[in-house]
């Protein structure tokens, strides 16, 4: 487990609970500039104003989005689902809750997923070669792309919509008070996203298959601390069936 904050940082109290800023529409206390697309940072595409105020830690936000969509018939993360292909929601409320970086990995029908993405200016695209082999694969890929500064991960699934930058800022407060190897979030109904320290990301490298880090959670409770949230956790889209409800 890291001792201290990375040179230059400082430990800032906080705590746990769902909580927005002073005047402030996502639920941070860092939020990106609502001027919006401001320049392109591969090429022809916009991108997002990076923050406007700095970070007490390096914390990197992956979205994974490399699935087959094997359930649904056809590539989910492309669907338009309230104005934007689905895949965006995270990469939005991973920016709106202020992460220092948002590592988006790509596998199936990557050219035409990432072709229709707007990414923070912190934001990147990697390929995982692997997608096939399931969910830890694609977590394994965005670990590898993190910055070397970066002292957590926080784990976002491309078809898990109602995840707002609030859920977010939960786990990174919860982090920056207590320092906890792993945080997740738990809904009345099950469990939510996680944070992962970078003390875990070697156990996480071992994974396989497509559990993704829930193998890490159950073999090590000791390691989590959860942060209650009192609603039911947001829809999965594995199907056109839940799109539909979700519309």
């Amino acid at each position: 487990m890291p001792s201290r904050p990375p040179d230059g940082h400082t430990r800032c109290p906080g705590s746990g609970v769902l909580r927005s800023p002073p005047g402030a529409a996502t639920g941070g206390s860092h939020w990106w500039d609502p001027a919006g697309p401001v320049r392109d940072h591969q090429g022809d595409r916009p991108v997002l104003r990076p923050p406007v105020r700095p970070h007490l830690f390096v914390i990197t936000g992956i979205v994974l989005a490399a699935g087959t969509s094997s359930r649904f018939g056809r590539t989910k993360q492309l669907l338009e689902f309230e104005g934007k292909p689905l895949a965006q929601h995270a990469i939005d409320a991973a920016a709106a809750a202020g992460l220092n970086e948002v590592v988006v990995v790509l596998g199936h029908d990557a050219e035409r997923v990432g072709a229709s993405l707007l990414l923070p200016a912190s934001g990147r695209t990697v390929q995982n070669p692997r997608y096939e082999a399931g969910q830890s694969t694609s977590l394994v890929a965005g670990l590898a792309a993190a910055s070397p500064q970066s002292e957590a991960a926080v784990v976002l699934l491309a078809d898990q919509p109602g995840i707002t930058a609030e859920h977010i800022r939960a786990l990174v407060d919860a982090f920056e008070v207590r320092h906890p190897a792993i945080v997740r979030i738990r809904f009345r109904d099950g469990p939510g996203p996680a944070l992962l320290s970078r003390e875990v990301w070697d156990e996480a490298r071992n994974l396989a298959g497509d559990t993704g880090a829930r193998e890490i959670i159950v073999a090590h409770p000791e390691w989590v601390e959860e942060i209650p949230v009192d609603s039911d956790a947001p829809a999965d889209v594995d199907r056109p069936s839940d799109l539909e409800r979700l519309r």
